[in-house]
């Protein structure tokens, strides 16, 4: 934890390239030769399309695969000994902001084109949301839901089982981050629809939620592969609680949205604790985000607005602009920072004493999922 910012999990790369090298014939003495080579997707993506001149990886990617020294920016040789993974099958981890190669030829009739930008998914998004300054935050709704928090170039370990990770490198500095992970949020109204057929399409989830006139005492844990940070309990499963038989449609799907409300909480509490600050404004995007119920109880829970942008494909847009500033399209960050725009502003409206009520029953359902969890000796 203290040289990868990560918990040990076989979530991240490492156990499974030991896996891979233990169990497929010769691998293991193809990657000491340096003829096998091990990269994340941006590693694959380039070779390819460099046709495989080079092999290379980023700071933030490079940060996921539990190989990686954060701190001193390389790979780590005690962890390659205890894995025993040649560190000849590693990619060169560069900056998130740099021409890495040129695409080869035959790729676009005969041009070559520079590669100029690299980051994980959600670093992307963390930089797509103009987030440059420590304490910065956001969240993206997607199938799970990620936030993470610029910690500025310091690196600041979690003490509460939140990642500690590279935001992202550019002009020769390092920018560290604490990220917390939810398994399941927009995946959760895929599964009301596809799964239990309560809606025909996502954005309907929002109609009934709204329809729903219960006192908000159904929960839903959607522990369908575990609880996430800051939990990190794999043998977790989905429950719901506080059913009544005066239950109806719109009350399961207003409770199931907001779980995920209710997790992002979990997380934003942890990291104001790790992080020692206050957060006062959260950044969203992602899918999800586009549903105003969600939103509105995601600023009631929390007590913090909620700043939607205006373009919720902010993975994309960072990898624009990371890409741009290493061809001069943009100067600098302060150039980006003009481009800032807030789609919506969604402003709590729930009292102290109501939100606080509703935050000590859903600690109650995971406390109680996790007890049916327990493994029987």
């Amino acid at each position: 934890h203290e040289k990868t910012g990560l918990i040990i999990d076989a979530y991240f790369s490492a156990t499974k390239v030991r896996w891979i090298l233990d169990h497929v014939e010769g691998a293991q003495e193809r990657a000491e030769k340096g003829e096998l080579l091990f990269g994340t997707i941006d590693t694959w993506l380039v070779w390819k399309l460099t046709d495989g001149a080079a092999h290379v990886t980023d700071y933030s990617n490079a940060a996921r695969t539990m190989l990686y020294n954060i701190k001193e920016l390389k790979w780590d040789d005690e962890i390659l000994e205890i894995l025993n993974i040649p560190k000849a099958m590693l990619p060169e981890v560069r900056s998130n902001s740099e021409i890495y190669g040129k695409t080869a030829p035959f790729h676009f009739y005969g041009g070559e084109v520079p590669i100029s930008g690299m980051a994980g998914d959600q670093q992307a998004a963390l930089f797509g949301q103009l987030a440059f300054e420590p304490g910065m935050v956001k969240n993206t709704y997607g199938t799970g839901s990620f936030i993470i928090m610029n910690t500025g170039e310091e690196m600041q370990l979690s003490e509460n089982n939140l990642l500690t990770t590279i935001g992202y490198g550019i002009n020769g500095k390092v920018y560290y981050a604490l990220e917390g992970s939810i398994f399941i949020a927009g995946s959760a109204i895929q599964w009301l629809r596809d799964g239990l057929r309560m809606v025909e399409n996502s954005p309907e989830s929002e109609k009934y939620a709204l329809n729903s006139h219960n006192n908000d005492e159904v929960y839903v844990v959607p522990a369908f592969t575990g609880l996430g940070a800051p939990y990190w309990n794999q043998n977790a499963r989905g429950s719901v609680f506080g059913l009544t038989r005066g239950t109806t449609k719109e009350d399961f799907i207003k409770a199931t949205l907001q779980s995920i409300a209710y997790q992002v909480r979990d997380i934003i509490d942890t990291m104001q604790v790790d992080a020692q600050t206050a957060i006062q404004v959260l950044k969203v995007d992602g899918g999800a985000a586009m549903n105003n119920f969600l939103m509105q109880f995601q600023a009631d829970i929390l007590g913090i607005d909620i700043a939607r942008a205006k373009n919720l494909e902010t993975t994309a847009l960072g990898a624009a602009f990371l890409a741009g500033l290493s061809v001069g399209y943009w100067k600098n960050l302060d150039e980006l920072k003009l481009l800032n725009e807030t789609g919506e502003l969604f402003e709590p409206s729930m009292n102290e004493s109501r939100k606080e009520q509703l935050y000590k029953g859903w600690k109650k359902a995971v406390k109680a999922t996790q007890v049916f969890a327990e493994i029987d000796d």
